[in-house]
């Protein structure tokens, strides 16, 4: 009997394990269709809220070089017109290549000077160098994220860590709106990203 009582312990721990894999499986994030291979979630939290995932695309370096695949997040009402507005919002992208961290300032100042005037750019410079200097050498397979929230501020991080928080909706608008503007680094990009019909 002791033998016996034995053995339906054990096939119940093996059964409660097994529940506690399969409910640990069934809270995984869930993800978007896959672009070149890379996925990401479809949803990321900001303090009490979630924002979904608009559109993902990859990012092409002379219109035939990737570089990275990105994903795009915001609140589900907001329109692709006011998405550089005072809305929390995130950007997440995936390297193809590394990149030297001494490589995004100059890139960041080229497009900035895409979608603002030297005078717009003027005003947020301390911003923007503190930003440029946050940045470290990235890999093949790295994630870098930048992320804003309202009274908060913009968020960069790398691999889930964070670098550093640039605050103020003005800088968010000029740095997101490299991607995002009206004269974007990539505008096949930026319409993947906002779920924009070619």
């Amino acid at each position: 009997m002791r033998q016996l009582s034995a053995q339906i312990q054990a096939g119940i721990q093996v059964a409660l394990f097994a529940s506690a894999l399969m409910a640990m499986q069934s809270v995984e994030p869930a993800s978007a269709n896959p672009i070149e291979g890379v996925r990401f979630p479809k949803a990321y939290g900001v303090g009490d809220g979630a924002l979904e995932i608009k559109g993902t695309g990859v990012l092409r370096y002379l219109g035939f070089i990737k570089v990275y695949a990105g994903a795009l997040y915001a609140l589900p009402n907001v329109s692709p017109k006011s998405i550089l507005d005072d809305t929390p919002k995130r950007l997440e992208v995936k390297y193809f290549h590394s990149i030297k961290g001494e490589d995004f300032g100059p890139a960041t100042y080229k497009g900035l000077s895409r979608n603002l005037t030297d005078e717009e750019i003027e005003t947020l410079r301390e911003r923007i160098e503190y930003h440029n200097s946050l940045y470290v050498d990235v890999k093949p397979g790295d994630r870098c994220a930048l992320t804003y929230e309202p009274g908060k501020g913009t968020i960069l991080s790398l691999n889930g860590k964070t670098l550093g928080v640039i605050e103020g909706p003005d800088f968010a608008a000029a740095i997101f709106s490299m991607w995002l503007g009206e004269n974007p680094f990539d505008r096949r990009f930026r319409d993947d990203l906002l779920g924009i019909d070619g």
